[in-house]
């Protein structure tokens, strides 16, 4: 066999396997801690459709100026955004700062918890209570005495 005709073969197999393959992108969605619930749920929605693409989504928040002194904001933005996603993304980066930048990843599919194996189950077991203390009887008035 002819080595040229071989090493052709080889770089058109890699080609279409290349051509084949689907590559995992990273897309951004970038926020401010002062936008508004309507345009976050614009970002989200496109957000959305980049998971159902197969993409992970990077969420950045821009603080500027006196803003870093609110990160509080950021961090209840970013657990906002985890529970819209919870359906069909889990975190696969935690919210983490970086200067005057806040940055979480998600990744396409729902991560299950384990679940614990059940204890074997076992019928309700009766309780016995405790006996009562005893009720002391009425006091007996004494009787006058006749003299």
């Amino acid at each position: 066999m002819d080595y040229g005709k071989w090493k052709y073969q080889q770089k058109k197999k890699d080609q279409k396997a290349k051509a084949n393959s689907k590559q995992s992108e990273l897309k951004e969605v970038r926020l401010r801690p002062g936008t508004d619930e309507h345009d976050i749920k614009i970002k989200t929605d496109k957000a959305r459709g980049f998971f159902k693409d197969g993409h992970k989504v990077q969420f950045t928040i821009l603080f500027r100026g006196r803003q870093m002194a609110h990160r509080e904001i950021g961090f209840k933005l970013f657990e906002d955004i985890t529970k819209s996603f919870e359906d069909i993304a889990h975190v696969e980066l935690t919210p983490r700062v970086q200067g005057r930048r806040m940055t979480m990843m998600l990744a396409p599919g729902v991560k299950t918890k384990p679940v614990p194996k059940a204890a074997p189950s076992r019928p309700p077991v009766a309780q016995a209570q405790p006996p009562s203390p005893p009720t002391p009887a009425p006091a007996e008035q004494p009787t006058p005495a006749s003299e």
